[in-house]
């Protein structure tokens, strides 16, 4: 990832700044987002509601990349939500910035190829964490995968990313 977004300012990707306060919302369900964002500081979460309750699906903190990658590839309208959870500052990439980026060398379109594989591979394991693991053992590969998250995110987020009551989490982090 690091090596993508030395590229990125590189290659002077990044459009513009966007700043949203808390709570505010970089995008919401049933529009179309097709930018990438690099998030410089603060946090978001990506979500879909079911039966008016959330389920949050990925957190974003400092460094980190987001998108409605469903709806950057495709163009179409999405079920996700992005919102901030704290103060967030995000740099812009559009999607026809990108495509001249991925198209000016293969090695970037070589690269990208292999964000995208690491990044189906996550969703796989991240799908049976939650569906083979107990709690703890969730909290614990979330742990070790991503220590930075309990730093950057209330635990009220990462326990619904989790899928366990705030509470188990409480616990859990106690042990």
């Amino acid at each position: 990832m690091d090596e993508l977004i030395a590229l990125f300012d590189k290659h002077q990707l990044f459009d513009k700044e966007i700043t949203l306060n808390r709570n505010a919302y970089l995008k919401k369900a049933g529009s179309i987002d097709t930018n990438i964002y690099f998030i410089k500081e603060g946090s978001v979460k990506v979500f879909i509601t079911n039966d008016g309750n959330e389920q949050i699906v990925r957190l974003g903190y400092k460094n980190n990349i987001i998108a409605s990658l469903d709806s950057f590839l495709t163009q179409e309208t999405s079920d996700f939500t992005i919102q901030a959870l704290k103060k967030t500052t995000l740099k812009v990439i559009t999607k026809q910035q990108f495509q001249l980026f991925l198209e000016a060398d293969t090695k970037h379109l070589q690269l990208w190829i292999s964000i995208l594989q690491d990044l189906v591979l996550q969703q796989i394991e991240r799908e049976k964490d939650l569906l083979t693991l107990l709690p703890k053992e969730r909290y614990q590969r979330v742990l070790e995968r991503s220590p930075q998250l309990f730093q950057e995110i209330p635990n009220k987020h990462i326990a619904n990313y989790l899928r366990m009551k705030p509470e188990t989490l409480s616990r859990l982090k106690k042990h």
